[in-house]
């Protein structure tokens, strides 16, 4: 492998060009080694030589399939890497392209006009023979049924005194005639005028039949009518032979007209002789092949009539003009359709004469006229080549100067400007360009700050989620699980877990008004005045025992050491001053708070404006915990009432916030049936477990859509 390396890189060494990189471009060098090779061994003879020119062949062709890549990632590698080339490229794909596609479209259509302008005038000049004969014979036909029904008796015919042109000696030397009455022969005198090749009617011999017929081989253009005068029925067939002569009269002032009336048709075991020579890949059998292919081409020569000939050309441009159509031709025998070819070859001069032949001199002032239109139109297009140069030039100026432009900022010199002296939209983007760049310190200065913000953020995530309670909290005859998902950054949304002792516990949920972090702020207030409440609680609480301790000693009480906590209405009514005094107006917050005594089981709460907690009972019977009072910090004098639910084993308690219900999509909301709905389902369940399915079915609710609002769900369930 090194070495095939090293023999690239001294050949292209060699070239003043760089080694080849790609495998595409290794597989193309090589393949143009293995065809320069090859083709000396081209020029064997016989077999080998054959053999050789094919595999020098399909070298060839993989050459040129692993070339295309390359030419294309050179054109648009480099020499479309300036934009100069670029827009000189665009402008031939879009101005001379069409020109040329136009000039093409324009030269197609012009050589089909022209040859079939001239296989029309060919068969004109046939139809009007054809018109002229059929004409003739009409008349004679109606001669001779009136002769043969005046003369019974009589065995022949002749012509009436008007058409004595078409007799021997005349023009038409090759018009012939066959009379039949009753399908029988009539003679015809004198005795060549008589068609002697035509012996009978055909069975589809039709009434005024005008064509041309295939008969034995040779090409006619006869006329059969038909006259009936009492029981007799006369027919008369005009024939005309298609010779040489004829096609000269039919070609003259057009050009070559070549008729093949009788083309060589190959039987059945003609034709799989063939395929078993083309099958066969034997050199003799090629040979074969060949001699019957030249054989065919002969026969066709020999069976054409050709009439007339092309004059030489009267300029640069008077090509010929070849053109095939099928003539429609009958065959004699069976009266079956078919179609002769016809080629007609004429001159673009022959069939502009033919075209104006009653006015030349029209012909040469449209001439001059469409050869003047030519010229006028080079001149804008040399004129619109000219003027997208021009352009060209201050487009890439333009561009030279933004490019200069963007790597002096790139190497952080933000001072460079661009000289501007025009007033076009090139201009105006250099004006634009120098804005940036004026701007583009700010925005990197801000950018910064954003950062920082973004940093601060996120640690005020991380210092949220501090707030929320960690690891498994629960009591040994009460399950717990709590989860908030936030939808920003930050939460709005509150939980908290308080053990007090082996079998107290205070459980808060609330939801601040608003999102984000004016949301989290306040939520953090109402979480550290919650636990600065439940905190001092359990500081009165011990300071309760030590004094009911002096109560018994010196025999007196007054009764403060009970803890504030187990009474929730007043934590909200302090929590709701709390708020209203140190928040602005339109703050507030909903708030669900709870003591739990594990020892009765009993649940105390008071709901401030929170959805109503639920309990779902064990026989799947459900109660609301909506007792309590408005939301807080909104009023100042607001009062809160609270109510007493004992739970029992395998009740569960739901609180979440309006996050869980409230989702919408095409069939309303989420709903409080349906979170009851999912948390019966799977009750049986963990309790992580039951948050998770009543998550993935939010989630399936919502759908694709944003969560429109902080989810939080806290469960318990007595064990």
């Amino acid at each position: 492998m090194g070495q095939v390396k090293n023999f690239e890189a001294r050949v292209f060494r060699a070239l003043r060009r760089e080694p080849p990189q790609t495998k595409v471009h290794r597989l193309a060098f090589w393949l143009l080694i293995i065809y320069l090779i090859l083709l000396p061994t081209r020029l064997l003879p016989g077999v080998a030589g054959a053999v050789f020119n094919g595999i020098g062949s399909f070298t060839l062709f993989l050459l040129i399939i692993f070339c295309v890549p390359l030419v294309w990632r050179w054109i648009f590698g480099r020499f479309l890497w300036k934009l100069r080339n670029r827009l000189i490229m665009t402008y031939l794909l879009m101005a001379l392209t069409p020109v040329v596609l136009f000039v093409l479209l324009a030269l197609i259509a012009l050589y089909g006009f022209s040859g079939q302008f001239a296989i029309f005038a060919a068969t004109s000049d046939i139809d009007a023979q054809m018109e002229h004969y059929g004409a003739e014979n009409r008349a004679f036909c109606v001669h001779v049924a009136h002769f043969l029904a005046t003369s019974p008796g009589s065995k022949s015919v002749s012509p009436p005194p008007e058409m004595e042109d078409t007799a021997p000696g005349s023009l038409d030397t090759g018009l012939h005639m066959a009379a039949f009455q009753d399908g029988k022969p009539v003679a015809i005198t004198p005795a060549d005028l008589q068609a002697t090749e035509i012996t009978h009617v055909p069975s589809w011999a039709e009434d005024r039949f005008r064509g041309a017929v295939r008969d034995n081989g040779k090409l006619y253009l006869r006329a059969i009518d038909m006259q009936t005068i009492g029981s007799h029925t006369t027919t008369l067939i005009t024939s005309v032979l298609v010779d040489r002569a004829r096609l000269d009269r039919v070609a003259h002032g057009l050009g070559r007209i070549e008729i093949v009336p009788n083309l060589p048709v190959d039987d059945e075991n003609s034709a799989g002789g063939d395929q078993s020579r083309l099958n066969t890949p034997s050199q003799s059998g090629m040979k074969v092949e060949l001699r019957h292919h030249e054989a065919t081409r002969e026969e066709i020569r020999k069976n054409s009539i050709v009439g007339g000939s092309l004059p030489a050309a009267q300029h640069f441009y008077d090509i010929p003009i070849s053109f095939y159509a099928p003539l429609e031709t009958r065959d004699w025998a069976t009266g079956k359709a078919l179609g002769t070819p016809t080629i007609v070859t004429s001159r673009p001069s022959l069939l502009y004469q033919r075209l104006f032949i009653t006015s030349l001199t029209v012909a040469t002032f449209v001439q001059n006229i469409l050869i003047a239109i030519a010229v006028f139109f080079a001149i804008l297009e040399l004129i619109a080549f000219i003027m997208a140069v021009r352009l060209n030039r201050t487009i890439t100026r333009s561009v030279n100067d933004l490019y200069d432009a963007t790597l002096e900022i790139d190497q952080g010199n933000l001072a460079h400007r661009i000289k501007v002296t025009r007033s076009d939209q090139l201009a105006s983007l250099s004006r634009s360009f120098n804005r940036m760049s004026y701007s583009l310190e700010r925005l990197l200065a801000e950018q910064r700050e954003k950062e920082r913000l973004q940093g601060e953020l996120a640690i005020a995530q991380e210092v949220q989620a501090n707030l929320f309670p960690h690891g498994s909290v629960s009591l040994p005859m009460l399950e717990l699980h709590g989860a908030c998902y936030p939808a920003r950054t930050v939460s709005g949304d509150y939980y908290d877990f308080l053990v007090s002792g082996d079998s107290g516990l205070g459980l808060a949920l609330g939801d601040i008004s608003g999102k984000g972090i004016s949301a989290a702020l306040l939520m953090a207030t109402l979480h550290s005045a919650v636990r600065a409440y439940r905190f001092a609680g359990e500081d009165l609480l011990t300071a309760g025992h030590q004094l009911s301790a002096a109560v018994m000693t010196h025999g007196s009480t007054n009764g403060n050491g009970s803890d504030p906590f187990l009474e929730p209405a007043k934590i909200l009514t302090q929590l709701n001053r709390h708020l209203y005094r140190s928040t602005q107006p339109e703050k507030y917050a909903t708030l669900f708070l709870a003591h739990y005594d594990g020892c009765t089981s009993q649940l105390t709460y008071s709901c401030g404006g929170q959805l109503p907690p639920l309990i779902l009972r064990s026989d799947n019977s459900t109660t609301q915990l909506g007792c309590g009072g408005t939301v807080v910090g909104l009023l100042e004098h607001a009062t809160y009432d609270q109510g007493v639910e004992k739970l029992n084993l395998g009740d569960i308690l739901i609180a979440y916030s309006d996050g869980v219900t409230e989702p919408e999509n095409d069939f309303g909301e989420f709903g409080e049936e349906r979170l009851l709905e999912v948390v019966r389902r799977h009750r049986h369940l963990p309790l992580e477990a039951i948050s998770e399915q009543v998550m993935q079915s939010l989630r399936n609710w919502i759908g694709g859509q944003e969560q429109p609002d902080d989810i939080t769900l806290v469960l318990a369930r007595q064990r």
